[in-house]
């Protein structure tokens, strides 16, 4: 009987490569992973634990930067999936959400990975 072949890790961080990608092809259009690496979206860099629309050199929307929160993992993966639903007035168009559950998995594992924080 064979046996799947686990599932490939970038060197040293633990993160499989299918998290990377389906980070990169789901976000990297807009956003990154380095501290300070501010694009058309923030750097997503520690976003766990971080206060919503706080980033000093950032220029939110004012729906992110009223928004309440701290994020968490649930609330990522609420706002990845349907992110007019968790902050009205957010500029992530034409970003309309990420329906897989798995997918968001993976990118919300992806961010909590050591070599994004």
């Amino acid at each position: 009987m064979l046996k799947a072949a686990p599932p490939s890790t970038t060197p040293d961080c633990g993160t499989t490569e299918s998290e990377q990608q389906t980070f990169n092809n789901a976000c990297r259009t807009c956003h990154r992973t380095k501290e300070g690496d501010n694009r058309l979206g923030p750097h997503l860099h520690n976003i766990i634990g971080r206060k919503a629309g706080s980033l000093q050199n950032y220029g939110y929307s004012s729906g992110m930067k009223g928004a309440d929160f701290v994020w968490d993992k649930e609330k990522l993966n609420r706002f990845i999936a349907k992110p007019d639903e968790v902050v009205p007035g957010n500029n992530m168009k034409p970003y309309g959400g990420l329906t897989s559950a798995e997918d968001r998995a993976k990118v919300i594992a992806f961010l909590e990975s050591p070599t994004t924080n």
